[in-house]
């Protein structure tokens, strides 16, 4: 199932399959390593939901709400 990444919960993972966006936005995903393939692990929301704090590749990374309803993921099912 795909599901936008500003709509996952706390503790869902998922693997990236595609980015959407146009210009800018892509290019500043693609540089942060939001890239098809890397797998997503969704640690923290903010209160009011934005930002979203996210590991991935290792590294933790803060995404604004707006940012990531361009990364469509595959969700993985919890163990």
């Amino acid at each position: 199932m795909l599901k936008r990444l500003d709509e996952f919960q706390i503790g869902e993972t998922g693997q990236i399959k595609k980015v959407e966006g146009e210009g800018r936005i892509r290019r500043r995903l693609f540089d942060m390593g939001v890239t098809p393939g890397a797998k997503v692990y969704l640690r923290k929301k903010a209160p009011l939901g934005d930002p979203l704090e996210v590991t991935i590749r290792g590294y933790e990374l803060t995404l604004r709400k707006d940012e990531a309803k361009y990364v469509y993921l595959e969700v993985e099912e919890s163990k």
